[in-house]
């Protein structure tokens, strides 16, 4: 987790603010969903709601993902 007054360097290279930018937004993505998360107040079954369809999500993907690979080998 990043803590406030962190400075984060990011270099850019051969002028390609493109890759440089991918990587910041990889450095400071935990700090941004922390930052959201607390923006207002969140009722315990709102969060268990969330997290209960991120999972249905995840799981979703999985199976997508088996079905694709069981697909590839036959």
């Amino acid at each position: 987790m990043m803590r406030q007054g962190t400075d984060i360097k990011i270099v850019v290279r051969n002028k390609n603010v493109d890759s440089a930018l991918r990587i910041l937004k990889r450095k400071t993505k935990d700090a941004l969903i922390d930052l959201r998360s607390k923006e207002h107040y969140e009722k315990p079954s709102e969060k268990r709601h969330r997290m209960k369809q991120a999972a249905k999500i995840r799981e979703h993907k999985r199976q997508k993902d088996e079905n694709k690979t069981k697909r590839r080998r036959h």
